[in-house]
């Protein structure tokens, strides 16, 4: 988005010297970075393009053709209109009103555009040609329904052998554990993630395996994130109590005390010792006929796998499946994610994944809604562009539950109006830099992001609401 600032510099620099526009605007766009800042400098330098090009097109004599001139001026109007930084500093009237007289100007010195009849069309266009003019008449809510067929569904095949691919492998894991490890307490083991709730889009390529941790309820005590100095209402901290009657040693997690708190970074690397280091997986690739390898130097416990089917071999895709520790206490689910929570070795975090899709589901049961539609569509959208990747699952759920709270038609027949409607929601979000979460809401999920993310995905999403099929490219 910087680019546009540089253009700007670039095109005053020419034209130094013929007029005091020219001057003003140098001066103004050279110090805007330092008053504005980077995001608001380059929102800035998109608006006095827009102006400095109409105002002077209103000069020239008439030798240019009318329908490039409309053309240019319309794109200069959108590039305005998409700022959100604009609309944010306040700068958004003082800039129309130009743009409008220099627009009035503009077309008093040209004379009415006739339009150009329509080219006939024929048989012997080639076929990339007649799919583009096709799309052209589609409406937008066809076109939605058409990238959720081609670009957000998975075929049930390619779901069914990821699955079966991860439940041979966690399958593999336990009886591992359990034979070579039997005093380790440790429940059933199950995979969880998009992949089994059908939330997974655009091509199937991870899942979770989630290790519960058996803890004596009478031993352990979940520490909830706001009653520590840590003050973050996801961390959660597991104490050890009633060391009086029942000293270190009586429970088999007690060798993972950390300052008298359950060590998540403990639990991890002895998780990462049993499973990722001491498995036989050149064996296990042979048993299932795919490629089976531990990815090392990740926070992360997770295993890589290649060759889940001959095409995925040949192209190189990956699938992935990440090894999570769990803690479940009082009714909450707790797990060792250290790459969020980072160099904190005795912190857990909690997880509402489970809240939140199952939320979704009942509200979409009761209605026979199209929630998890709209959420496998927005995702596949944040997915493709890279402008979007930062947002996840956790923001788009969230976004649709907050929706749904005020909205009661999800019916199929504004699918397009509830997709737009969630770009506008989370524009709104960017604007404060809160977003809210559904069941805790102290929880800001947008506490990890910078004011360069929230500029980059506002402004793309200021530019859907104007032209929502840049979304679907």
């Amino acid at each position: 988005m910087y680019t546009f600032t540089e253009e700007v510099m670039y095109y005053s620099g020419k034209r130094r010297g013929e007029d005091g526009i020219a001057a003003v605007i140098d001066f103004l766009l050279s110090n805007a970075r330092l008053v504005l800042g980077v995001g608001g400098a380059a929102m800035l330098g998109i608006a006095t393009l827009a102006v400095k090009r109409l105002i002077e097109r209103a000069g020239r004599p008439p030798d240019e053709k009318p329908d490039k001139k409309m053309t240019d001026s319309w794109e200069e109007l959108g590039l305005v209109s998409a700022s959100p930084k604009l609309l944010h500093k306040g700068i958004e009237g003082v800039v129309m009103k130009q743009i409008a007289a220099a627009t009035k100007k503009a077309e008093l010195s040209q004379p009415i555009p006739l339009p150009s009849p329509e080219p006939q069309r024929c048989d012997a266009d080639p076929p990339q040609r007649r799919k583009r003019l096709d799309l052209c008449v589609m409406t937008f809510a066809e076109r939605l329904q058409q990238y959720f067929r081609t670009r957000v569904c998975l075929s049930e095949e390619e779901v069914s052998v990821a699955q079966q691919r991860a439940l041979d492998i966690s399958t593999e894991i336990q009886a591992f554990l359990h034979s070579k490890h039997p005093d380790m307490p440790l429940g059933d083991m199950m995979l969880a993630g998009s992949l089994l709730d059908d939330l997974q889009v655009v091509k199937a390529d991870h899942a979770c395996l989630i290790v519960p941790l058996q803890l004596e309820s009478s031993l352990w005590m979940p520490i909830a994130g706001e009653d520590t100095f840590l003050g973050h209402p996801q961390f959660c901290m597991v104490r050890r109590e009633n060391l009086e009657y029942f000293p270190r040693g009586r429970s088999y997690w007690d060798r993972h005390l950390l300052g008298g708190y359950l060590s998540s970074r403990l639990v991890s690397e002895q998780l990462g010792k049993a499973v990722m280091e001491s498995m036989n997986w050149p064996s296990l690739t042979g048993t299932l006929e795919c490629e089976v390898r531990p990815v090392l130097g990740s926070p992360e416990l997770k295993l890589e796998i290649q060759g889940l089917t001959q095409s995925s071999c040949d192209s190189g895709e990956r699938f992935y499946i990440t090894v999570l520790p769990t803690v479940r206490l009082s009714e909450m689910m707790l797990t060792a994610q250290r790459e969020i929570t980072g160099s904190f070795d005795y912190v857990w975090y909690q997880s509402l994944y489970t809240s939140e899709t199952t939320r979704l589901a009942a509200l979409d049961k009761a209605d026979s809604g199209v929630r998890k539609k709209c959420l496998k569509t927005l995702k596949a959208v944040c997915r493709n562009c890279p402008a979007l990747r930062k947002l996840n699952g956790s923001h788009l759920s969230n976004v649709i539950l907050h929706m749904s709270e005020k909205e009661t038609d999800w019916s199929e027949l504004v699918f397009a109006d509830r997709f737009l409607q969630a770009i506008a929601e989370l524009i709104g979000y960017l604007e404060t830099g809160i977003m809210p979460s559904f069941f805790k809401h102290n929880v800001n999920l947008f506490q990890g992001f910078t004011e360069d993310d929230i500029d980059e995905m506002g402004f793309m999403l200021y530019c859907a609401i104007t032209e929502p099929e840049i979304l679907l490219i």
